[in-house]
């Protein structure tokens, strides 16, 4: 900087000797100081203010971090993040109160978006479920960060008409099931191309461009979901009420406890028993129980049933409004779906009525 101002010091010197002796009389050589000084002055502030393309770049590079700081971090998509601190699931209701009716349940580990709190209680929001839960039973802050990184899962949500589930990574092999669009499946293994998956506790394998692939922690199950059409009798009502107050509860494979941990076929087995009809502990043998049916015949109570290549692997009760309740794999316990998610192989009514 000292060397740069001495040559302009000399410069303007110089200019100002050559233009005082051609053009100058010397009563105005007081103005050309004057000249000579305003320039100086001009170029000193003019560096002053110049940055280095170091300097620049550390001013762009803080006001980056800033920016990032000042953005709030999201966690699996939660900005407020709350997980449900519970054995099985977390009563959501339509206020904030004991006396409010339920509207959706909150399984173990399931995130939701707190919104605001009333006492001991907050609002959330997860999945198509919007209501208050009692705080005591919410992870936050850092720790529902830090349970969230433990049991976050990679989904992959099909973005294809009819997604095709295979028994191998290749489309050679036979195919396992076919998933439906917007149907979410946990990945178990990324192996470039192909992703293993779990699909009601069975490992496939789906083409990645066929999928889109995000960090997720089980969400909300709305009760306001389970509709029933006209002319459907009260044990149908009945059948699904009771089935889905234990939507939420886990999945033990071979189980048989609606509370402690079923199965899929577990599941069915007791829902029914309560009424009278009395299934074995298998999902192929109950297949052959009662009437089959068409799937667009179907009624609160009928059941659904899944597989592979005609083979029977998994069931299903069908709850009205293109739905079903079932005892899904241990990573999601029992939970409403779709009654299209998968190709159902045959659908079954029990009831008479």
């Amino acid at each position: 900087m000292k060397n740069e101002i001495r040559k302009m010091m000399t410069a303007c010197m110089a200019g100002a000797v050559v233009f005082g002796m051609i053009q100058m009389p010397v009563e105005a050589s007081g103005n050309v100081d004057a000249g000579v000084t305003a320039v100086f002055s001009d170029s000193l502030v003019a560096n002053k203010n110049i940055q280095s393309d170091e300097e620049i770049n550390s001013d762009n590079k803080e006001s980056a971090e800033s920016e990032k700081k000042s953005e709030p971090e999201s966690v699996c998509g939660y900005t407020n993040l709350g997980i449900a601190n519970v054995e099985n699931h977390l009563n959501i209701r339509e206020g904030a109160g004991e006396e409010f009716d339920l509207v959706g349940k909150l399984p173990v580990d399931a995130g939701c978006e707190i919104l605001s709190s009333e006492g001991e209680w907050y609002q959330i929001q997860s999945g198509k479920v919007t209501g208050y839960v009692k705080g005591e039973f919410l992870l936050t802050g850092q720790d529902a960060a830090n349970r969230a990184n433990e049991v976050k899962s990679i989904v992959a949500t099909s973005v294809t008409q009819t997604l095709n589930a295979r028994v191998e990574p290749n489309t050679d092999c036979s195919i396992w099931t076919m998933i439906a669009e917007g149907e979410e499946l946990q990945m178990l293994e990324d192996q470039g191309e192909w992703l293993k998956v779990d699909v009601d506790g069975d490992e496939c394998y789906v083409a990645r461009e066929f999928v889109e692939l995000s960090e997720q922690l089980p969400k909300a199950m709305t009760m306001t979901e389970i509709k029933y059409g006209e002319g459907i009798s009260d044990v149908r009502v009945d059948i699904v009420q009771y089935a889905c107050q234990f939507v939420g509860n886990r999945y033990v494979w071979g189980g048989t406890s609606l509370t402690n941990g079923v199965d899929c076929s577990g599941f069915t087995m007791r829902i029914y028993e309560k009424y009278g009809i009395y299934l074995p502990h298998s999902s192929r043998a109950q297949a052959g129980y009662g009437t089959r049916i068409d799937a667009s015949a179907a009624k609160p109570g009928d059941l659904f049933f899944y597989g592979s290549g005609g083979g029977i692997n998994h069931v299903a009760m069908y709850i009205g409004n293109g739905q079903v309740v079932h005892a899904s794999s241990a990573r999601t316990g029992i939970k409403i779906s779709n009654a299209f998610y998968r190709s159902p192989i045959c659908v079954v009514r029990l009831l008479s009525d």
